[in-house]
């Protein structure tokens, strides 16, 4: 029994009573081992979760506790799961172990994220917050440095934004906000990361106020400590010397390209910039002054809290003077490789949309380390391949293009017999009747000739 004591405190790294208490004693009485401090006053992570063993054997009828706590990440054990059902250990005479339940390996817990998706609705419907959800995300997400391997100090989606060294940075001014917004949320649902519910309640704000779905991914593991936070100037500024050169330098550290700068720059079709936070735009406008939510600020669009391509539209028509650009904004129309993707997001929603819910996804793991590591999907479902579209062409023998006009006539005829640009024409019934006179035929002239 004591070679089987000692085993198991070796599992889970307790430190073992003084050798002057005898064995009775040590499986009566409880034994607690602390596996670390908090790093911070400002942790707000899961400091309180606790994982427990119970022993129990045939020299006492009354279960021996050993339980611990740690405010750090569980790195520290690897041998335990931040998220891990009670499971009780019962050690027989035999010296076998035998489990009650299987310990639940997860970063977050797949019923909590959807539950905290659902909150996170209703304060959006509260607060029309949309905007500073949006942003929180992608300041945690953007501080990635693709030049860097390890983890945290490669930056990304690691949940180190919740500290006040990292919040004090320049570009974060008014997060703070952000973060006592989704505390609550927190508190509510401790089996969700930082990492994740900042990135939940980031896609999340963009869903509801009109954009795309975000095909996101949920496991992030959280940083442990402000030790750990990325340094400051990672982030891009409003007002560079250079924009669009600037734009590239920071969001090709990222690993992310120019169709990805110039669709995420599209989400500037929700919010405001407040110039006592950001130093950029008018305090108020005839779009701002009376909310929704907090009055003021300087909007690019004029329904800031829909999600759509009319950022794109309003900066290549120039015509209101109380909605904002800033030079950055002014860069995606002036950069020609920009300008590319800017013109067609401006004419073409449906593509911005789908560019869009691509970028988002990819920047929302960026620097993100997963558990479990392929991550976790909320909405899994099986996708049916589109059907294929019509292509006139495609049904010509011709090596040169077909005319509009004789495309438009090849349609039609192909309409005209049942098929449609989502449901290809299942048969030629004409062509199968030709067939069949035709084999009657020779079948009537073969048997003629006996």
């Amino acid at each position: 029994m004591a070679e089987r004591l000692s085993q198991l405190t070796q599992i889970v790294k307790v430190q073992s009573s003084s050798p002057s208490q005898s064995q009775s004693s040590s499986l009566k009485r409880p034994m607690a081992s602390s596996l670390g401090t908090a790093a911070s006053s400002r942790i707000f992570a899961a400091s309180s979760s606790k994982a427990r063993l119970y022993l129990r054997s045939s020299y006492s009828s009354s279960p021996s506790l050993i339980s611990f706590s740690s405010s750090k990440s569980l790195a520290l054990c690897p041998r335990f799961c931040r998220h891990q059902r009670t499971s009780a250990v019962n050690v027989s005479s035999s010296g076998r172990f035998s489990t009650g339940a299987s310990p639940k390996c997860a970063a977050s817990d797949p019923d909590q994220l959807k539950s905290a998706r659902e909150d996170i609705k209703e304060l959006l419907k509260s607060k029309f917050c949309h905007p500073i959800l949006v942003r929180l995300g992608w300041h945690d997400a953007g501080t990635y440095n693709k030049n860097i391997e390890e983890w945290p100090q490669r930056g990304g989606a690691n949940g180190s934004l919740r500290f006040e060294v990292e919040l004090k940075h320049a570009a974060n001014a008014g997060l703070v906000n952000a973060l006592k917004l989704i505390q609550p949320i927190k508190d509510k649902y401790s089996g969700v990361t930082y990492a994740d519910l900042f990135q939940l309640a980031s896609a999340t704000a963009i869903e509801e106020a009109g954009g795309p779905k975000i095909p996101m991914k949920y496991g992030r593991v959280d940083v442990s400590g402000p030790n750990e936070c990325p340094e400051e100037g990672r982030l891009p500024d409003a007002g560079p010397p250079s924009p669009a050169d600037h734009l590239r330098e920071v969001f090709y550290r990222m690993g992310l390209n120019d169709k990805e700068i110039v669709a995420l720059s599209g989400a500037h079709t929700l919010g405001r910039s407040r110039p006592e936070r950001s130093g950029w735009g008018k305090p108020e406008t005839k779009y701002t002054k009376d909310g929704p939510g907090a009055p003021g600020g300087h909007s690019w669009t004029v329904q800031w809290l829909k999600f759509d391509n009319s950022y794109f539209k309003d900066i290549k028509a120039k015509k209101d003077e109380d909605l904002l650009v800033l030079p950055t904004d002014a860069a995606l129309f002036e950069d020609p490789p920009f300008k590319v993707y800017a013109e067609k997001y401006a004419e073409d929603q449906e593509t911005f949309f789908k560019d869009y819910a691509e970028a988002h996804a990819k920047l929302s793991n960026l620097g993100a380390k997963f558990d479990p590591p392929e991550g976790i999907v909320l909405d899994a479902g099986p996708t049916q391949a589109a059907p294929e579209k019509f292509v006139a062409a495609k049904y010509s023998t011709g090596k040169r293009e077909l005319s509009e006009a004789m495309k438009q006539k090849i349609r039609a005829e192909y309409e005209g017999l049942g098929g449609s640009p989502d449901k290809p024409l299942p048969t030629n019934y004409f062509l199968n009747i030709m067939i069949i006179i035709g084999i009657l035929a020779l079948l009537t002239s073969l048997m003629g000739n006996y």
